[in-house]
Order: structure tokens, then C-alpha cells, then sequence
């Protein structure tokens, strides 16, 4: 039998750490055996629905490189891949659940079903509707009065079921609502569209989130009304915030775009939130989605909440940046460039500067802001019992340095070093005397991304010289 996985979110507006983590386990749950991954976009819940929160959805998994078999925008054997454009489709699977007794037609007002249930005493609706007999319930449809399908449960004793991650779960069946499948306007519920799509999809495996394992048997009952084959559940743990609280947007929490945004890398990403529930069983953590898909077991899911630790991911951010070709990091690093500097720098070189000293991408504007405008610094920087350096040893060095520059043709860093270094031995200072106050008149920082020379080639000649000059007004 072939592997066929789906990731069915719903276009609410961004990707969330926890749904973009579903995803890619559905997606190396499917590759890791050759398998199929589906796209299928669930938007039933019409007052959810954020208008291009759809592209997100495909632009998001393209950035990562989980590229999907079947789906909306490509098609496949088994679509449409939309929920909203398989309404008929629902109604009709819905109707036919009614004539199996796995559901039941129901006229009581919304408010008549809120009024009764206290979810907090465990009260659940008990609908009188249920009572009709199919005739007269059909008779009230055919009438027009407005009606919704409940799904029915009679059944009583312990629902048991397997999943890969918790092993065998009992659940009482009288812990169970008797919820709405098809709602008045037509459209069906989540919790009854999955189950029709991933049968008819020929879905394999389903990963979802551990709350959902509640209302599993409430599918296995739909599932058994029809005579289908449920898939193997994969209810996997949330991603925390910390020990008490969930990873959310809505409390101001990191999507995948936000991370994106403050200079995190997509695979980087997703190399992390990989490790968040999932164990390799080896001491690598880095991994890339190749790597990934070869070593990837559902055995090695665990049961506990995995805390979202951002620290964690910028030191693997970092990893990444550094593991990238010059190119590429500089291609990355433009964007930055442009919106933190207006003035001419030698961008090329500041690239290779920063690439081994930066984390995220942001960084770059945060370590390199004084190439912009020199910070108006204390003369006390220049003091610094580690460099030997005082203000007189600094007044000297500066005005050496200016006058040895100041002529030179070649501006390069190993030319900038080698006649700097000269100029200290010549003078009998170490290079930390001159170097380190030239670095302090370049930055007007005590630390900088790069040394002395390096920020003279970034800043250019004729900058570095004015810089150096002002160095010296400021000591007189």
C-alpha cells in the first residue's frame, strides 16, 4: 500500500511554528517511503478565512522545499483540493450518514444547544431531535425548516483505538458530544470534511495535534457507519512557549513569516522544528531536508511538549549562515544592506566580513549600524589596559596612521594590515596600539564585526581617512 499523507490547513493569515511542524512531519512520514504528499486547503470555517492567506500557505511550504504531489493549484486524481468548492460533496456524504444512523437531522436553534451544555461540568447537549423518527424528520426538511446533522452516538462501553505516538487509547463513549457535521448553511464541520476527504483521498497516515485525540473516536464511528478503513493516527504534542503556555500567535508568538522576517533562514527553521518532538537517535542536529527524509522514523516521535527555544534556534541559524556559500549569503544579506545603508560601502566585502560573525540575518543592521553614522563615542574608548593604549598613545598612533594612509594606492585589507603593522614596528608600538584606535575612530565602538582594516575596506579611503581625522580633533 502507498503512503499518502496530507497537510489540510485552514488560510487564516500565517503560518504557525506548530502547523508548519505538522506539515513536515506528514511530508517525511510520505517521502521517507516514497510516498505521496497532498495539499488540501480546509476552509469551511468561512467567518476564519483571511483573504491570500491561501499563497501563504503555498509560498511557505515552497520556501522550505516541501514541494506537494497533489493539490489545489496542480490538481491530482482526487480533487478538488479546496473544501469550500466539495460542498455537494459533504451534503451528500452527510444525508447518506443520517440514513446509516451515524447522524441524525436536528432543528433546535444554536441557542437552544448552547443553553444546555456547561462544558466545564461536563454537560453536553442532549438534542431532543434525535428522538424523531426518520420519516418525520424528513418531512421537516422537505417543509424548508432550517436544520443542521448531528452526528449520533449510541454507542456505549470504551472506544479503543491505536495510535503511533500514545500506543492503545480508551475513551468512554459517554464522554463524547453528539457534535454538528453539516452545518444550516450548508457547510460541513472539520470534523466531519476530514474524515469524508481522507478517505476519499486514499489518506494513509494523519498527524495532528494531541487534542484532537478526544474527538478520534468520534471519527472511527463515521468511519465504521460507512464500512471505511480508518488511517493510522499520528497525535503528536504541542510546541510550548514554555512549561505552561502554548506556542500562539494570538499572544504575540513567532509565526514562520515573522522568524523569516527578523533574518531566520527557512531551512534553518525547519531544521529546528523538526528536533521539536522528534529524536534522530544520534547526537546530529543539523539536518537538511534531504537528510531529513533518509533518516526520519515515526518511532522516534515522542510523547512530551517540546518548548520553542529560541535561543536554540539562533545558534542553528547561525550554523546555517555560516555553512553558506559566500554568493549566497551576500545575495541574502542585499535587502539589509539597502534598507540600512545609504551611503557607499564596499558591500562585497562587508559580506565577508559579517557572514562568519552574525546569527540571523537582522544582525546585520544591529553590528554594522556605525557604518552608516559614526556614533558620537567618549574619548575614554581609547584607554584599554588589554591594548596598551591610553589617549596620548592613541593621538599618536592616529595621526601616524593618517599620514601613512593617506597616499596609499592599493586599499585591500592585507595591504591596509601589512602597512599598519609596519608602521608599529617602525615606531616601536605594538599593533594593538596602533590597530585598536584606529579601530575605535572607524566605529566609535569598544567591539565591532571585523578589525580595523576590514572596516577601512568596507568604509572606503576617503571615509576612512575623515573618520580618522575626527578622531584626532576629538583627542585635541
Amino acid at each position: 500500500m502507498k503512503i499518502r499523507t496530507r497537510f489540510a490547513p485552514s488560510p487564516t493569515g500565517y503560518m504557525h511554528i506548530g502547523n508548519l511542524r505538522t506539515a513536515l512531519y506528514e511530508y517525511l512520514i510520505a517521502k521517507s517511503q516514497d510516498g505521496d504528499f497532498i495539499l488540501r486547503i480546509e476552509d469551511t470555517d468561512q467567518k476564519r478565512y483571511v483573504e491570500g492567506a491561501t499563497d501563504i500557505i503555498f509560498n511557505t511550504l515552497k520556501q522550505v522545499g516541501m514541494y506537494w504531489d497533489e493539490g489545489p493549484d496542480i490538481g491530482g486524481n482526487f480533487g478538488p483540493y479546496v473544501q469550500s468548492e466539495r460542498k455537494k460533496l459533504y451534503a451528500e456524504y452527510a444525508h447518506k450518514l443520517v440514513e446509516l444512523g451515524g447522524a441524525h437531522y436536528c432543528f433546535c436553534s444554536k441557542n437552544e444547544a448552547d443553553e444546555q451544555k456547561d462544558e466545564e461540568a461536563n454537560i453536553k447537549f442532549e438534542d431532543p431531535c434525535k428522538l424523531l423518527s426518520l420519516a418525520e424528520a424528513k418531512q421537516r426538511v422537505a417543509a424548508g425548516e432550517p436544520y443542521v446533522i448531528r452526528q449520533t452516538i449510541n454507542k456505549k462501553g470504551t472506544s479503543l483505538f491505536k495510535d503511533v505516538v500514545y500506543g492503545e487509547i480508551e475513551i468512554d463513549y459517554d464522554e463524547l458530544d453528539e457534535g454538528v457535521l453539516l452545518k444550516s448553511d450548508g457547510f460541513p464541520t472539520y470534523n466531519f470534511a476530514n474524515v469524508v476527504d481522507d478517505h476519499l483521498m486514499n489518506i494513509t497516515h494523519v498527524v495532528r495535534g494531541n487534542e484532537y485525540i478526544s474527538s478520534t473516536p468520534k471519527y472511527n464511528l463515521i468511519y465504521e457507519a460507512f464500512g471505511w478503513t480508518p488511517p493510522v493516527y499520528v497525535h503528536v504534542p504541542p510546541v510550548m512557549k514554555d512549561a505552561q503556555h502554548k506556542l500562539s500567535k494570538r499572544n504575540g508568538d513567532a509565526s514562520f513569516q515573522d522568524l523569516v522576517a527578523k533574518g531566520y533562514l527557512p531551512e534553518a527553521i525547519l531544521n529546528y522544528i523538526a528536533l521539536l518532538g522528534w529524536n534522530p537517535g544520534t547526537e546530529q542536529e543539523i539536518f537538511s531536508l534531504e537528510e531529513l527524509k533518509q533518516v526520519f522514523s515515526m518511532d522516534r516521535l515522542g510523547k512530551s511538549p517540546a518548548i520553542f527555544d529560541i535561543t536554540k534556534l539562533t545558534w542553528m541559524n547561525g550554523c546555517y549562515i555560516r555553512a553558506l556559500p559566500p554568493q549566497d549569503f551576500h545575495r541574502l544579506a542585499l535587502p539589509y544592506y539597502e534598507k540600512c545603508f545609504t551611503r557607499r560601502l564596499n558591500l562585497e566585502f562587508l559580506s565577508t566580513v559579517l557572514q562568519p560573525r552574525v546569527e540571523t540575518l537582522a544582525d546585520i543592521c544591529v553590528q554594522a549600524d556605525f557604518l552608516e553614522n559614526l556614533p558620537d563615542y567618549d574619548i575614554a574608548l581609547f584607554q584599554n589596559k588589554k591594548m596598551k593604549t591610553d589617549e596620548l598613545i592613541a593621538k599618536q598612533a592616529l595621526a601616524l596612521s593618517l599620514d601613512a594612509l593617506k597616499d596609499l594606492q592599493t586599499w585591500d585589507n592585507e595591504t591596509l594590515f601589512n602597512v599598519l603593522k609596519e608602521l608599529a614596528q617602525d615606531k616601536g608600538l605594538k599593533n594593538g596600539q596602533v590597530l585598536y584606535p584606529v579601530r575605535i575612530a572607524l566605529s566609535g565602538k569598544e567591539t565591532t564585526p571585523g578589525g580595523a582594516t576590514e572596516l577601512a575596506v568596507v568604509l572606503g579611503k576617503e571615509e576612512t581617512l575623515n573618520r580618522i581625522q575626527k578622531a584626532l580633533e576629538k583627542l585635541n
